[in-house]
């Protein structure tokens, strides 16, 4: 039986059985880096490439039975769920406050160290998150690059373009599962759910 050589030129090994060459160069295919064709970021996973398109397109294919928010990955969806179920499966071993997701977790547990290890190159205050950083920069460099299409109002954070596009839209998002109100900040929800539980 003839030897098929792999056709990466990195490999070069001698394949006797078809099935194994399919194997074989699945492997490198997988293996080599993506790039991005809308941001040149290279990823070493075709699957993790894919994932980051849809960002760049705006596909977002998971979307929200409750509010409709849509989502680009069924991680953040799922957490977002949260929001409505009021689940926190993750719970701090030393004061015992729950969260919806483990990075808040991880964020709130430097309440506890006190660790802050992200800091600002121009005057050295210090963040317990890289996205606090990101956002207190714009404080030193000016830019807000999140614009409302509507009223071309400019924002330093998403968060606040999104609240102020439901200005424009009238919607309000968070609902209260008690009593049914609704809310178009998150904070003003959270608050308001305080009035049920007491705490």
């Amino acid at each position: 039986m003839r030897a098929t050589t792999c056709k990466y030129s990195k490999c070069g090994k001698a394949i006797y059985q078809s099935s194994r060459l399919t194997q074989n160069q699945s492997y490198h295919a997988e293996a080599e880096p993506n790039t991005c064709n809308h941001c040149g970021k290279v990823f070493h996973q075709s699957s993790t490439l894919k994932r980051r398109k849809k960002i760049h397109t705006e596909e977002r294919p998971y979307k929200c039975k409750e509010c409709g928010k849509a989502f680009n990955r069924y991680s953040n969806f799922t957490i977002h769920q949260r929001i409505h179920t009021g689940e926190k499966p993750y719970k701090c071993k030393e004061c015992g406050k729950a969260f919806n997701n483990c990075s808040n977790l991880t964020q709130h547990w430097r309440v506890h160290t006190g660790g802050k290890p992200y800091k600002c190159k121009e005057c050295g205050k210090a963040f317990k998150q890289y996205s606090c950083l990101t956002r207190h920069q714009r404080i030193h460099t000016g830019e807000n690059p999140y614009k409302c299409i509507e009223c071309g109002k400019a924002f330093n954070q998403c968060s606040n373009l999104t609240q102020h596009q439901r200005l424009h839209t009238g919607e309000k998002p968070y609902k209260c599962i008690t009593c049914g109100k609704t809310f178009v900040k998150n904070i003003q929800f959270r608050n308001h759910q305080k009035v049920h539980t007491g705490k």
